[in-house]
């Protein structure tokens, strides 16, 4: 079961079409899955569920009809069975964060009654927000913690989830694995893995600098622009609340090269830009000029253009994740797991994995921990 907070959003009503899809066409979804020939016998994709909390108080039907990322075909047969997926309201914004988290727990206990049996996950898809300033700070009272709330409801999600023993995949840019939630994690066995869902331009990118790296060819300057026209792109065009994503975005190509890009020059050229643009909708565009130099230093270019669907990229990615979280929650794995860092643009945890090839490697790692007979 899957528990999504901001569960009407474009990811997370997509991520809902396509749990129901299982059910009734395994392969149109499983073909899109990195976890597809893994955990056999351990998770059936046909009892995959999704619940949640939103805001939006119109049914989760009219929310996918809203997005627009799936065509009509797609979405009208399933209406009556995504306007029966459990949800709740979130609690009321600045609460005592306490107050908030029972409030929470309660509806994951409301939401394990309707699917018995089910092992639940909380996928968290809320929107960017502003930085909470606890991200060293290693016992917060319950007043810094309410005001980070304020700033960044995920928190309350987040130990919420860890308070009931559901494990935590935070797809956003925001701090939610403080050492606080990350320390009862621990205690209560519960793993987390995030940060920020690496869906298109930064997961060529890794693959890209990866390249670069591994042939010997040297990164002089790096130009990325993104254009979007949902409500990620509306919301990123607040610079405090865009602030966690260009940093995820511009920190990993210094640390998959272990050079900074622009060294020659005295500043930085890996440049990223965001734009928000409403005629593209879900279906951003991303540009990429990447300047590089080879033998005896001579310049060479490489220009690269995606035309990705932001959510239909995302929402694989974010099932793939909840059964990670299953299957290592059942393999007694607890606290952060960098060893996902394939997903993230910024994996949290100790020694993530940076290059593509190392993220792959550390995937086969977590699947032989997962069960000894996965390769």
């Amino acid at each position: 079961m899957i528990l999504i907070a901001g569960a009407k959003g474009a990811v997370a009503s997509t991520l809902a079409v396509a749990a129901q899809t299982l059910r009734k066409a395994p392969a149109s979804v499983l073909d899109s899955l990195t976890t597809a020939g893994r955990f056999q016998g351990l998770l059936q994709p046909e009892a995959v569920y999704t619940a949640g909390w939103d805001v939006m108080e119109a049914p989760l039907s009219a929310a996918v009809a809203h997005h627009g990322v799936l065509p009509t075909e797609i979405r009208d047969c399933l209406r009556a069975e995504l306007d029966q997926v459990p949800l709740a309201a979130p609690p009321p914004a600045g609460s005592p964060i306490e107050d908030q988290v029972r409030r929470l727990l309660a509806d994951i206990e409301t939401f394990r009654t309707a699917f018995p049996g089910a092992r639940p996950v909380l996928v968290n898809l809320l929107p960017a927000c502003e930085s909470t300033g606890l991200a060293g700070c290693q016992d917060p009272g319950e007043r810094a913690m309410t005001r980070a709330a304020a700033k960044c409801p995920d928190l309350a999600y987040g130990l919420a989830a860890v308070r009931a023993g559901v494990p935590v995949v935070n797809f956003t840019p925001n701090e939610l694995e403080i050492p606080r939630v990350v320390a009862e994690a621990r205690d209560r066995g519960v793993p987390i893995c995030g940060r920020d869902g690496k869906t298109g331009q930064t997961f060529f990118k890794v693959v890209l600098a990866s390249a670069f790296k591994a042939r010997r060819l040297r990164v002089d300057g790096w130009y990325s622009l993104n254009i979007l026209g949902n409500a990620d792109g509306a919301n990123l065009m607040d610079p405090c609340r865009a602030a966690g994503k260009y940093s995820n975005k511009t920190q990993l190509l210094d640390e998959i090269l272990e050079y900074p890009v622009g060294e020659a020059y005295g500043v930085p050229t890996h440049k990223v830009h965001i734009d928000y643009y409403p005629p593209r909708g879900d279906a951003k565009e991303a540009w990429d000029v990447i300047d590089f130099k080879g033998l005896f230093g001579l310049p060479m270019s490489l220009r690269l253009n995606l035309q990705g669907r932001d959510s239909i990229l995302a929402a694989p990615m974010a099932l793939d994740l909840a059964r990670w979280m299953t299957a290592l929650q059942a393999a007694g794995r607890s606290g952060l797991v960098p060893e996902l860092g394939f997903y993230f643009k910024k994996a949290v945890g100790p020694n993530a994995p940076v290059t593509f090839q190392d993220q792959l490697q550390a995937l086969d790692g977590l699947a032989r921990e997962c069960s000894p007979s996965e390769a």
